[in-house]
């Protein structure tokens, strides 16, 4: 397989499946669903970890997060390991101009080659989001030259605040009477879905926003000579979503339309990852894929070609900011779910980020909404607060994990088939955290941070630390 595609890589924020097509009854988004009408929709997509950075590392890169290095946000100086060979380098030097809209986040920044960047915080910031101006600004590029291109466009919806409407969109938001809370959430309130109507009205924004960009591929004819993928970094920002290693943080929607290859209104159930991404990319485009890519190509899977596939998938957490710092790992395959918990002496700082008395998200479930729940709920949260080593559920009955089964030996040669399914991978994909001194020097340089530089806030007094972990973690 050999073309000169355009490439449109359509990134958006921290949303799970909350998409018409994907079956959500309240979502508004006509053009992402008939981009789906169009290509072939992923029912059992995975980001490798519910965080920016990462996520994003993981698409461009094709490495899970302790392999490349970018296991925390950007922002807080977390960093690839090396400049591993990656999407806009591969594609410029087969002669590709690239464009980025919106943010990279992913350090170092200059390892991305593109020529163009464009991301002022007046038209693309999480205060501001004018869509109309990003498509503009996209079909500006876009018609620039007869040269191929890579346009990877990163949409700041559905991120934290969840704005109502921006810049006249959506022209009629939804309000809390109109929605209900998200299924993993578990937890129904006036104020929740509040919080809920407006993360659908992001989502509603979004959809506009990515209709605008394809009205203008079509105005330039440009088309049928273009493989569209939309996809995002993680789930959404609620309690068990965004920064938990739980299905509501991992799992997300992903839409490829490739003319010439895709099916139309096509599905698979295949269980695929952010690292498959770059090596999909490459294959459809017939150039060679970087070597120790992670990932697998799913372009036979656009073709409905039925192959041999994973039979398991595998996901992280390592850290978003400093203080929410807690490695977890999972594995999952048909049916079950194992989650691994590797700090035993602290409660997850993402869970207390959500409902503690100074609650760091507002659209998090609080202690009292919590207290309110019934007997089942309420213990899901107080496990989600303090996880034991081993968590494992049945995702066939209980797909939003509530009930944990780890302790019922009923499950126990699941549990174990799982552990030693999840050890082989940690070895194979040299996962340095699964030596205990590995893991006991980069906690401990987590709480020297963290004391130091994050006590009065979550954002940090200064950056003047400096990260250690590439003289240990890094097997080059």
């Amino acid at each position: 397989m050999s073309s000169r595609y355009n490439i449109l890589l359509i990134i958006s924020e921290d949303n799970g499946q909350h998409i018409g097509c994907y079956g959500d009854p309240y979502a508004q988004t006509p053009h992402i669903d008939k981009l789906a009408s169009e290509g072939v929709r992923f029912e059992n997509m995975y980001a490798t970890q519910a965080v920016c950075s990462p996520g994003r590392a993981s698409i461009l890169t094709g490495l899970y997060p302790h392999q490349n290095g970018q296991f925390g946000l950007a922002t807080h100086k977390y960093a690839l390991y090396d400049e591993f060979p990656n999407m806009p380098r591969l594609l410029k030097n087969e002669g590709y101009r690239t464009g980025l809209i919106g943010k990279l986040h992913i350090n170092p920044e200059d390892a991305f080659p593109y020529d163009l960047r464009w991301n002022p915080k007046e038209f693309i910031s999480f205060a501001n989001r004018d869509v109309r101006k990003m498509a503009e600004t996209a079909g500006e590029f876009m018609k620039s030259s007869d040269e191929p291109f890579f346009l990877q466009i990163s949409f700041p919806d559905a991120h934290l605040p969840f704005h109502r409407q921006q810049f006249g969109v959506p022209e009629q938001p939804q309000e809390g009477k109109d929605v209900e809370t998200l299924p993993f959430v578990g937890i129904d309130t006036p104020r929740l879905r509040e919080e809920t109507a407006d993360y659908y009205n992001c989502m509603s924004r979004l959809d506009t926003g990515i209709g605008l960009v394809l009205e203008q591929l079509k105005a330039l004819g440009k088309t049928e000579n273009t493989l569209v993928i939309f996809t995002t970094d993680h789930g959404a920002q609620f309690s068990r979503g965004k920064t938990s290693i739980y299905e509501g943080g991992l799992r997300i929607p992903l839409i490829v339309r490739c003319p010439g290859i895709s099916l139309e209104s096509h599905t698979r159930d295949e269980l695929v990852s952010q690292i498959d991404i770059l090596p999909t990319v490459t294959e459809i485009l017939g150039i060679a894929c970087p070597t120790g890519v992670a990932g697998a190509s799913f372009a036979p899977l656009l073709k409905g070609q039925e192959i041999e596939w994973r039979t398991h998938l595998y996901a992280e957490w390592g850290s978003g900011g400093v203080v929410t710092y807690f490695p977890q790992r999972s594995i999952r395959d048909s049916r079950y779910k194992l989650i691994s918990n590797l700090l035993q002496d602290r409660p997850s700082p993402s869970a207390l980020g959500y409902s503690d008395r100074n609650q760091k998200w507002t659209s998090g479930a609080t202690q009292e909404e919590i207290a309110g729940s019934d007997k089942r709920i309420r213990a899901a949260y107080q496990l989600y607060e303090q996880p034991p080593a081993y968590e494992l559920y049945d995702l066939q009955n209980d797909p939003w994990e509530f009930e944990n089964l780890s302790n019922n030996r009923a499950y126990r040669d699941i549990l174990q088939t799982l552990k030693n399914r999840l050890e082989t991978w940690q070895k194979e994909t040299n996962d340095a955290l699964r030596h205990p001194e590995n893991l006991h020097r980069l906690t401990q340089k987590h709480d020297e941070i963290l004391e130091k530089y994050y006590a009065e806030s979550v954002w940090g007094s200064s950056r003047d630390y400096e990260w250690d972990y590439t003289e240990y973690l890094y097997d080059q």
